[in-house]
C-alpha cells in the first residue's frame, strides 16, 4: 500500500473564488508547483479531493470541470509537477438537478472520496495525510486515519478562528509549502 496526500482544491492549490466558473479565474499560489513536486519527488501519490457542489446546483458542468483539471494539470507540468489523480462531489443538498441533490457520501467532511481513492490506488490511510483550508477536509481526513493539515490560505485563516468542535487538524500552516515541510519532517520513510 502507498501514502498519499490528499489535496483540497480551491483555496489549497488554487485561488479561492467561490464556485470557479471561468478558466481565466483559474489562478495557482507561486507556490503550488514547487509544493507539489516536492511531494512527487518524495514518492507521495498527490490525489485532489474535491466537493463540486456546482454541478448539481447548475453552475458549471463535468466537461467544463474537465477543462479545469487539463488546464490545472498543464501549468503543474510547466514546473515539472502532477497531480496524480483528481476526485469530485458533483452533489449539493440545493441541486437544481435531482439526482444530484442528494446527502451523499462523497462531499466533504464525508470521507468516500478519500476512501474511493484509497480503494483504487491502493493508499493507505494512515500513512496518508489531507490537507485543507476548511475544517470539513479535515473531518474527512480525520475520518480514515489520516494526519491532518489546515492551511490558512483560501478559507482557512477564518476557519482556524472557529470552534474546533472534533475537526482537530494535526498542524495549521500558512500554506501548502509549509504543510509539504511539516509532512517531510515528520513522515516515517
Amino acid at each position: 500500500m502507498r501514502r498519499a496526500v490528499f489535496l483540497d482544491r480551491d483555496g489549497t492549490i488554487i485561488e479561492e473564488r467561490g464556485y470557479l466558473d471561468r478558466i481565466d479565474l483559474l489562478e495557482l499560489y507561486s507556490f503550488t508547483a514547487d509544493a507539489i513536486r516536492l511531494l512527487n519527488r518524495a514518492g507521495y501519490m498527490t490525489v485532489v479531493v474535491t466537493n463540486q457542489g456546482g454541478i448539481g446546483r447548475g453552475i458549471i458542468d463535468e466537461p467544463f470541470l474537465q477543462h479545469v483539471h487539463a488546464t490545472l494539470d498543464a501549468r503543474l507540468a510547466a514546473g515539472n509537477a502532477r497531480i496524480d489523480r483528481y476526485y469530485y462531489c458533483p452533489h449539493h443538498p440545493d441541486a437544481i438537478v435531482p439526482e444530484l441533490r442528494e446527502k451523499c457520501g462523497c462531499r466533504k467532511p464525508a470521507s468516500g472520496m478519500i476512501e474511493q481513492a484509497c480503494r483504487e490506488l491502493a493508499l493507505d490511510p494512515k500513512q496518508s495525510v489531507m490537507i485543507g483550508d476548511r475544517r470539513l477536509d479535515v473531518v474527512a481526513g480525520s475520518a480514515v486515519g489520516a494526519r491532518t493539515v489546515l492551511v490558512r490560505t483560501g478559507h482557512g485563516a477564518h476557519e482556524e478562528a472557529m470552534p474546533q468542535g472534533h475537526a482537530r487538524p494535526d498542524a495549521i500552516l500558512n500554506n501548502l509549502m509549509e504543510a509539504v515541510g511539516w509532512i517531510l519532517r515528520t513522515s516515517s520513510r
